[in-house]
């Protein structure tokens, strides 16, 4: 039995709460036996001895039945329970109060609480435990003839009993919670240490079976590249192509397992090293615009002349990351177009951020399955996609990388309607002269031949190649063949010294793994070779050992260049031309003629902005401002009885106030329906990587802040905001938050601004006659409408905390009115910032407009007023004869 209790109170994989409360209970029990022995041996009254005893039966009771029916935790907060409101109390009362041991049994049972029991329960208890404790203390004061007594000697042998009961449970309990989380720890502690070691030869297997699997692979792409070079049958080009394919998907497919192993095990390196950003982007686009072709789809490439020339980063993992999002747009896009954008957002003089921005016509992606995108192993879509190529780890390992180097990814897509994912990565600059215009592209790459071209000849020049695997060998020597340079081989580091003792040799490709001398030890050799010939040789790694973190390594053991196996020809082409001197080399022209045949694919368009602002078309701003800062509007629609009309599009103020003001016709406001917002988002995310689209107040017109809201959640880079405002007030609102776009501002500060803006904004405009108003459900009292018209008042309207309310009234004229209406603005205007001043109407003719205009600049100056008619939407609303003075607050 004593077995059994410690093999349970040992266990590990019992919770430890439950463990706990079997030896609290136990001891706890034992020392109730104590108790009830000494009240009888003392002679203590006869109702002390009975509760006592009661409560060890009703106790051991509940914990029996509890344990036999595996229901421990139940049990324990049961007895808790009764602990609290039932047996300590009645202890209390019948064991002589403060003048017994309930007291210290009252602190056993908050440590019981706390210890044993778990989640809002533990909470309720302990507090619970204190009112019912002061409760008792309260009811003896006050009360003490319903306290059973203890004369003096009982007193004392009761407490002293209870204190030696209580503080041998709470030394064992801690004991006991200390040596279990020794046992514990120790136990974690050897789990890490297995798993460390696990860790340890899971990527020495991943890196030797890279290394194994790269060198069979090498053979095969390069002797199926030399078949594609010759004049072979249509049948052997197509069997060569499905071989070169494949090869490269199984490559593709042991990089991605690697990775994701190096990055489950927190063992990724990133390696900043200066990289040249012309060459690493023409790098990717000239592999990628091969891939989409063989597609059928149009590569487009759009790139900020304002980049950098040369940053700090790791080239290869950045590399990596824009191939696997490519490779992903190119592979879910049936026709169309798949387009990467590559612009800069500076932080400081030293920092920038590159963004890179790739957007396919291809099927989208479905909102719920977004969040999903990012997930190892995980393909959305089952279904549709079953027939695509591809592990899932692609994306995962882009989301992994991008976390290392401090960037992020988001996704905008519609779905069948193509998707967007924009890729944020901080770099450091090294020269930040920039590149300039894209046709530097013609120098470092564009769209190859399918028809093999060596790039340049060498005749003179001698190379060695050094690798213990004989078809590695053969595969370089026939890939530089058509080169024409002067090629020996050796199969080990000893017969590589040999050769160099007594031979010259202007580039040396040395393979890092060998048997007995391996690659960095010959090198070393080489350079330090007594009386041989080959001291100043180039020398370039070509390695199956793959890893940006390699590429350090070889850097700072001297090696003057990288290779990775499988090799192609162009790569080795290439590396060999930038090893061998100028005077050897012999460039091939008709290279550079496809080149600089094959460059249409280069967009010059503008730079992409970082974020763009969007508006309904009731933002009554001058068209010049729109322009100016790229404002994007969406129109309202206007119902009719002849149709329905895109506001500022197909129908102006003009045309409707003449429409409404024919007998008997009634025009409403549409607001702007979820797919629509949709369309819109997504191409103005063409123009941007984020947008914030600024909604009129939602409690005056029918502003769709709730379409626009779900719409936005469609994309990771769309954010609404309800600027409480309409008319020229929402457009105040939209150049002040376009102008810090404009500085480079993120869309975290712009909001920020924009919310202590809209207490300041001021919407004011006097309204001429209130039909409008009635007629458009702003007011609904006609009779009221009618007595302003009889009297000749004319009420002004102000936006206040998104609504409109009545600010004032005036009387007499309408040139009185307007009179009164601009003394009063230009009286609130000691807070304005002089600059613009807008004056927006609904159809008011040019004498009435240029009288307003002298009426306010003879009280006031601004540097700037525009004068603009508002918008249809904002027309019909109002009526004719409406007209407002709006600024820009002065910045605190």
């Amino acid at each position: 039995m004593i077995r059994r209790i410690r093999d349970y109170l040992l266990d590990s994989s019992i919770n430890i709460q439950d463990r706990l409360f079997i030896l609290l209970t136990g001891i706890a029990m034992s020392g109730m036996v104590v108790a009830l022995v000494m009240g009888i041996l003392l002679g203590e009254n006869i109702e002390g001895t009975v509760s006592t005893a009661v409560a060890f039966v009703v106790i051991s009771g509940i914990i029996v039945m509890g344990v036999s029916r595996n229901k421990v935790r139940e049990t324990a907060n049961f007895l808790a329970i009764m602990l609290a409101f039932i047996l300590f109390p009645m202890v209390y009362i019948t064991s002589g109060g403060i003048h017994g041991g309930s007291p210290i049994w009252f602190v056993f049972d908050i440590l019981y609480v706390g210890m044993i029991i778990s989640g809002k329960l533990r909470v309720i208890l302990l507090i619970s435990d204190l009112f019912i404790a002061s409760g008792c203390y309260f009811l003896e004061y006050t009360h003490p003839e319903y306290i059973l007594p203890h004369n003096d000697e009982e007193f004392f042998y009761d407490s002293l009993g209870s204190l030696i009961i209580v503080g041998i449970v709470m030394s064992l309990l801690m004991g006991f919670q200390i040596y279990i989380f020794k046992r514990e720890n120790e136990i974690a502690l050897k789990q890490k240490e297995e798993i460390d070691n696990l860790n340890k030869a899971q990527n020495r297997f991943f890196s030797s079976m890279s290394h194994e699997i790269r060198t069979p692979i090498n053979t095969i792409i390069g002797l199926n590249e030399m078949i594609l070079r010759e004049e072979v049958s249509d049948e052997v080009a197509e069997d060569a192509e499905n071989i070169q394919a494949a090869s490269k998907m199984l490559l593709s497919l042991i990089n991605d397992i690697l990775d994701m192993s190096k990055l489950q095990s927190g063992q990724m390196q990133i390696t900043p090293v200066k990289y040249n950003t012309v060459d690493m982007i023409s790098d990717v686009v000239t592999m990628m615009r091969l891939r989409a072709q063989e597609k059928g789809l149009e590569f487009r490439v759009n790139i900020a002349r304002d980049i950098p020339s040369e940053l700090m980063g790791d080239e290869i993992r950045i590399k990596q990351i824009l191939i696997n999002v490519l490779n992903n747009a190119v592979k879910y896009t049936g026709e169309g177009y798949v387009m990467l954008s590559v612009q800069c957002e500076k932080i400081s003089n030293d920092k920038a951020t590159i963004v890179y921005s790739v957007t396919d016509s291809g099927m989208g992606i479905k909102r719920e399955n977004i969040p999903y995108l990012f997930t190892a192993f995980k393909r959305v879509d089952e279904t549709k996609n079953r027939y695509i190529e591809g592990t899932g780890l692609g994306l995962s390992i882009v989301k992994q990388l991008l976390d290392v180097m401090g960037g992020k990814v988001t996704v905008n897509s519609v779905y069948t309607q193509g998707s967007t994912f924009i890729i944020e990565i901080p770099q450091e600059i090294v020269d930040a002269s920039p590149i300039g215009s894209p046709d530097i592209f013609l120098r470092h790459g564009g769209e190859r031949s399918r028809v093999y071209v060596h790039s340049f000849e060498a005749p003179k020049a001698r190379v060695l190649i050094v690798d213990d695997t004989a078809a590695n060998l053969m595969v370089a020597t026939k890939l530089l063949r058509d080169t024409r340079v002067m090629i020996d081989t050796a199969s080990s580091g000893e017969e590589a010294l040999r050769k160099t003792q007594n031979n010259e040799y202007h580039v040396i490709f040395m393979d890092h793994v060998m048997p007995e001398m391996d690659g960095i030890e010959c090198m070393h050799q080489i350079r330090s070779q007594i009386g041989g010939l080959s001291r100043d040789a180039r020398i370039s790694v070509l390695t199956a050992n793959a890893g940006g973190e390699l590429k350090e390594l070889y850097q700072s053991e001297g090696f003057d260049g990288y290779v990775v196996k499988p090799v192609s020809g162009k790569a080795l082409e290439d590396e060999l031309q930038r090893l061998l001197p100028d005077e050897l080399v012999s460039v091939d022209t008709t290279e550079e003629k496809i080149l600089e045949e094959s460059t249409s694919w280069i967009r010059k368009d503008s730079k992409k902005a970082n974020v763009i602002i969007t508006v309904p078309s009731v933002v009554d701003l001058p068209k010049e401002l729109i322009e100016r800062y790229r404002i994007g509007i969406i129109p309202m629609k206007i119902e009719t009885e002849n149709g329905s009309f895109r506001d500022g599009v197909d129908i102006d103020a003009g045309a409707i106030l003449s429409y409404v003001g024919d007998k008997g016709k009634n025009a409403r406001i549409r607001g702007i329906d979820r797919d629509e917002y949709v369309r819109f988002f997504a191409d103005k995310l063409q123009q941007a990587n984020n947008i914030i689209h600024l909604t009129a107040s939602t409690r005056v017109t029918d502003a769709s802040y709730s379409d626009a809201d779900e719409a936005a959640r469609t994309f990771e880079n769309v954010t609404i905001f309800d600027t409480e405002h309409i008319s020229t007030g929402l457009g105040i609102m939209a150049v002040e938050a376009a102008r810090m776009a404009e500085k480079g501002s993120s869309p975290e500060e712009i909001l920020q601004r924009l919310n202590k803006l809209k207490n300041t904004v001021r919407t004011s405009f006097i309204v001429d006659s209130m039909d409008a108003l009635v007629r458009s459900r702003q007011i609904k009292n006609r009779l009221l409408a009618g007595i302003t018209g009889a009297f000749m008042i004319r009420p002004v309207l102000v936006m206040k905390r998104g609504r409109m309310r009545l600010e004032g009234i005036s009387f007499g004229t309408r040139e009185h009115a307007r009179k009164r209406y601009i003394r009063t603005i230009v009286r609130k205007m000691k807070k304005a910032d002089h600059s613009t001043l807008y004056i927006t109407h609904v159809g008011l003719d040019r004498r009435e407009l240029e009288w307003i205009r002298e009426e306010v600049l003879s009280r006031v100056s601004f540097d700037k007023v525009y004068i603009t008619q508002a918008s249809a939407s904002i027309s019909i609303n109002v009526g004719i004869g409406t007209f407002g003075l709006l600024y820009r607050p002065q910045d605190e």
